[in-house]
């Protein structure tokens, strides 16, 4: 594996993990999970994070098709540090985790009722019998997977992680910044799914995002001290 692939699998790992943890989607499917089968709503938000991961390499490493090499590095280095700022921000506001868990909360409240009510009258037994009747393929697009897919599809787009994952693949190997977002969902995804409410609850918010901030800070100075590849 070059060295190349391997700074851009760290940087992107590291970045993933610091940006989603705590992040809307994670805590979206934490809760969903504890509503829904874990294995369906892992599956649709990591399908949906896979999926974005992929179109903002993509995007990122046709940047330079687009543009100069030279204006896409000054571009991405203003990014990682404008995010770094951003982040730093919202560690030292002492509610951000606070409203981002009820602001999700309530929108998927709001959805539980409206589906709960409509759905009163099927017996837990009928459903169980659906299901199992049902081949595993369809039971994987289900409307849970759907639903965990759309919310986490939508909820990426556009982004801190997003726009950050865009602009890294633009100055690194996008190989290696695919794998390295691929692998931190899935760990984010996971841990979220596995009792990501409880392990949101134990871990500071303030630290993540703090840490996340000095990670993009870090990534900015080592762009600009950086040459540019003609």
């Amino acid at each position: 594996m070059s060295l190349s692939v391997v700074q851009g699998f760290t940087k992107s790992l590291a970045m993933t993990v610091l940006s989603e943890i705590g992040d809307k989607t994670f805590f979206a499917a934490a809760i969903l999970a504890m509503r829904h089968p874990r294995r369906l709503v892992l599956s649709g938000c990591l399908a949906a994070l896979i999926v974005m991961t992929i179109f903002s390499v993509v995007v990122g490493w046709a940047a330079p098709n687009l543009l100069s090499r030279k204006w896409t590095h000054h571009i991405t280095t203003l990014l990682f540090f404008g995010f770094g700022l951003w982040s730093l921000w919202d560690g030292f506001k002492e509610d951000g985790e606070a409203e981002e868990l009820a602001e999700v909360e309530a929108k998927l409240d709001a959805d539980w009722k409206t589906n709960t009510s409509s759905a009163k009258g099927d017996s837990k037994d009928d459903d169980e019998l659906k299901k199992q009747r049902r081949p595993i393929l369809m039971q994987f697009f289900s409307p849970i997977f759907l639903k965990a897919f759309s919310i986490t599809f939508f909820g990426e787009w556009g982004d801190k992680s997003q726009l950050a994952t865009i602009g890294l693949a633009a100055d690194e190997n996008p190989i290696g910044v695919v794998l390295g977002g691929i692998i931190g969902q899935a760990l984010c995804t996971t841990a979220a799914v596995l009792g990501g409410k409880s392990l949101a609850s134990q871990i500071s918010e303030k630290f993540v995002a703090l840490s996340g901030g000095v990670l993009f800070i870090v990534f900015g100075l080592q762009s600009l001290l950086s040459t540019v590849a003609s």
